[in-house]
């Protein structure tokens, strides 16, 4: 599975506070911007049977009247940089933690940490229910691809409250599930496991629930929950079978604020 990308909370937040303070000085309507930041819990590689405390970090921002856009928990850091009527598409960035031999233990190579550029393109059946899409290359570290299609069903009052649920299948090329799920002959000679070959595809199918709900006029609180389940030769590597879980489950609390308005 793919664990919520993490964002880069002083970039995010930074690039956030300039948008805010250059907008204040145009000659349109004021911008405001929500910032959260908090932990989450998510699982220490793909398919481990435990979690790791990483950052939670979002940002999201709207001018005048308007509404703040809803953002799925689980999405990569980007921004639209084409939109027409209810299509988006531009850039994503996300990010997978590395993984040693003493995360899983047992001599498994080491999987480092990894910097996953690509796009993401989205498209608003209704004002509640939305498709999107993600590929992203992994940049060193397990240098593979990956792909997380999904949807979501959002409930909203304005800026007040939030809800968002909505199904989540991930798929990945030979490279990224090699670096993850499969043994070499050598390493199971040293290891005891089998030797397995992990080929390129479907990873895991679940779940992603989100809500956000302001307690004021700036602040407020951001919750989510996530289930993945493993599927095909992810399930069935020996690594998962023995030392992980075909089961992934990520979670985050987030204060907010909100800038400007």
């Amino acid at each position: 599975m793919t664990a919520p990308r993490l964002r880069s909370p002083a970039i995010v937040a930074i690039i956030a506070l300039f948008v805010s303070a250059g907008a204040a000085s145009a000659q349109e309507a004021p911008r405001r911007t929500r910032v959260g930041l908090g932990p989450q819990l998510v699982p220490s590689y793909p398919g481990a049977d435990g979690v790791s405390l990483r950052p939670f970090v979002d940002v999201v921002s709207a001018r005048g009247a308007e509404s703040l856009p809803f953002e799925a928990p689980d999405e990569s850091t980007g921004f639209a940089v084409l939109t027409r009527g209810r299509f988006a598409i531009g850039p994503a960035l996300g990010f997978e933690g590395s993984r040693t031999a003493r995360d899983v233990g047992v001599a498994l190579p080491r999987v480092g940490f990894t910097v996953e550029a690509g796009g993401f393109v989205q498209y608003a059946l209704t004002d509640q229910i939305r498709l999107r899409a993600e590929v992203r290359q992994g940049l060193g570290g397990h240098k593979g691809l990956i792909a997380n299609v999904g949807g979501d069903y959002v409930a909203r009052h304005g800026d007040d409250w939030l809800f968002s649920i909505g199904p989540r299948v991930t798929f990945a090329d030979g490279r990224y599930h090699d670096a993850f799920f499969s043994v070499a002959p050598a390493v199971a000679a040293t290891t005891g496991l089998p030797a397995f070959d992990a080929k390129g595809g479907l990873q895991a199918a679940g779940v992603t629930a989100g809500f956000v709900r302001h307690l004021g006029a700036r602040w407020g609180v951001s919750t989510y929950a996530k289930y993945d389940r493993l599927v095909d030769d992810p399930a069935r590597s020996p690594i998962v079978r023995r030392f992980g879980s075909r089961n992934q489950m990520s979670g985050g609390f987030a204060l907010t604020y909100t800038f400007g308005g």
